[in-house]
């Protein structure tokens, strides 16, 4: 047993393979890597599919808000709602943190949450995804995630507190493998991603924080190299990051169809995609026909798309129909935002934009090809 490698992986949101290839990124300590089809979606739908290996058709996460007014947690926002005026001062990003924070200590969540910006009186009507803490043993149950796999391998094992900064969460790491602690790491770190949002394609913002990610991963080898057993060091990403082409007015093309939400239909707009819940005769017609008079930017998603991607489920979880924005395209506003960003992800997943990476010091299987194909290197 002492012979066999100490193993760490380190997951970095929205290093993408542009990104990995623009910057030459750790190429001489990690000779080995492939560009990734992004799994569909986004980080929301990414994680839980390299936790568990699954596609969201089986873990059920696709986006953090899904219509399933018998299963919402926000049944008593019905009786607040109707006092949250004006609108304009309670969709602001500072009150909307207070208030998630509210919300999220009173339904007991243990994963990350956010209120994003979707109407007070449209959450009695949804569901959210996230309740509980994806990275902990038991926490994307029934199906079993990388705690639950390295716990029945018998694995000393670390993942990183997604709660604490990138710094602490290379440190602890480094310090475990340096003193023998472990021979498993997962290595959490996001900060990339929200760079990127804001300043995709400014080398002057990115290329320090490259720079900086480079050495908290050498520092890792080192302590790896420190245990005095084989390693095998791996980095990988979820999807990369669209710089903005355009915008498009979901909610006044829907607003001209004389339909109510919750009555005739229900939607969640997501910075990329519409989805849709047909509810009454009679709204798809009028739906499909509005985007369509509003020449909103998109495609109706096919069944077998949705398989493809492995986000088809019968139960019709996330909605009955999707439509899909082409790359560079917000659909602003939403649920997710009032406003653009400069860059976005959650668009086709072989879009050039959208291409995860991943990169090792040994070489990867050709089988890993998908982001959840992961999981069969960590587990």
């Amino acid at each position: 047993m002492t012979d066999a490698p100490v193993k760490a992986f380190v997951f970095v949101d929205a290093l993408g393979w542009k990104q990995v290839q623009k910057y030459r990124f750790l190429e001489d300590l990690l000779p080995h890597r492939r560009a990734i089809e992004m799994q569909f979606g986004y980080s929301c739908t990414a994680i839980p599919t390299i936790l568990t290996g699954q596609p969201p058709a089986v873990h059920g996460h696709l986006a953090f808000y899904d219509y399933a007014p018998e299963r919402s947690p926000f049944k008593a926002a019905r009786f607040i709602a109707p006092f949250m005026r004006p609108e304009s001062f309670w969709r602001r990003g500072r009150v909307r943190n207070v208030l998630s924070r509210f919300v999220k200590r009173r339904c007991g969540f243990t994963g990350y949450f956010q209120l994003y910006s979707v109407p007070f009186e449209r959450l009695p009507y949804l569901d959210y995804c996230e309740k509980t803490d994806l990275f902990v043993p038991g926490g994307l149950a029934p199906v079993p995630n990388l705690a639950d796999a390295w716990s029945a391998a018998g694995h000393r094992w670390h993942i990183s507190d997604w709660r604490k900064t990138e710094e602490e969460n290379f440190r602890a790491a480094a310090d475990l493998f340096r003193r023998g602690a472990v021979d498993r790491a997962f290595v959490y770190s996001a900060a990339f991603d929200a760079l990127q949002h804001d300043h995709v394609g400014d080398d002057g913002a990115l290329r320090p924080k490259v720079e900086a990610y480079a050495a908290s991963i050498r520092a890792l080898r080192d302590g790896l190299a420190a245990a005095g057993r084989p390693f095998e060091l791996t980095v990988f990403s979820d999807h990369g990051m669209t710089p903005l082409r355009g915008t498009a007015d979901i909610p006044a093309a829907l607003a001209k169809t004389g339909l109510a939400w919750g009555r005739d239909y229900a939607a969640a707009i997501d910075s990329t995609m519409l989805r849709c819940w047909w509810l009454r005769p009679g709204a798809e017609e009028k739906v499909r026909g509005a985007l369509a008079a509003a020449a909103i930017p998109g495609q109706w998603l096919s069944e077998d798309y949705l398989r493809r991607h492995g986000v088809w489920r019968e139960d019709r979880k996330f909605g009955d129909a999707i439509y899909l924005a082409p790359p560079g395209i917000q659909y602003v506003p939403g649920d997710m935002g009032v406003k653009p960003l400069n860059g976005m992800h959650g668009y086709d997943p072989v879009d050039a934009d959208s291409l995860a990476a991943c990169l090792s010091t040994i070489p990867i299987p050709d089988a890993v090809r998908r982001v959840r194909d992961y999981f069969s290197l960590m587990a």
